[in-house]
């Protein structure tokens, strides 16, 4: 079964099939301020100042391929100093499609599944007659951005421990006390 055509992203851009009929289709996709906000509000950061994608669409089998590069200026959050900075994002961008039913989707899976890490990606299997590339650039993004967040030259630096490491020694200190201690 194929994925069906978001019309619920906030960076709404559909290719038909036919778009990319024969020779191909080059396009820059730079998304608003409202979509900005609303992607940064799903990828759970501060903003995206700029997000922007240079693409060409070719046919490929029965279906289309997406090449090109996507760039991005999001505000994050340090995780050491929980300070904002910014995050550039300069990714090159493959993506296939098919139509659902497509012979060349790759098929269903069941049980155990190998995977090479060296070969291509399947084609991604599409319900409907278009691709929607904002919602699929949208997904590129968030695999873009770090997992870990940190501002350039900041080193986390664990805290000084003084006493017992443990986080039962107060407990201990407790069990051990004396009458005398003011019990």
């Amino acid at each position: 079964m194929g994925l069906p055509v978001s019309v619920d992203w906030p960076w709404n851009h559909p290719v038909r099939w036919s778009d990319a009929a024969s020779a191909g289709v080059s396009i820059r996709m730079n998304a608003d301020e409202m979509a900005r906000a609303s992607i940064a509000g799903g990828l759970d950061v501060e903003g995206i100042e700029s997000l922007v994608a240079d693409l060409t669409i070719v046919p490929w089998l029965d279906g289309l391929e997406v090449r090109g590069v996507l760039q991005a200026r999001v505000i994050r959050t340090c995780g050491v100093s929980l300070e904002p900075f910014e995050e550039m994002v300069d990714e090159p961008v493959v993506l296939r499609f098919v139509p659902g039913g497509s012979p060349n989707a790759a098929p269903p899976t069941e049980g155990d599944v190998e995977l090479d890490l060296e070969a291509e990606d399947p084609p991604d299997c599409v319900a409907g007659d278009a691709v929607d590339l904002g919602s699929c650039l949208s997904e590129q993004l968030a695999l873009a951005l770090s997992p870990f967040p940190r501002r350039p030259g900041v080193e986390f630096q664990p805290p000084e421990m003084s006493g017992s490491l443990s986080p039962f020694a107060a407990l201990a200190r407790l069990k051990f006390a004396s009458p005398e201690d003011g019990e």
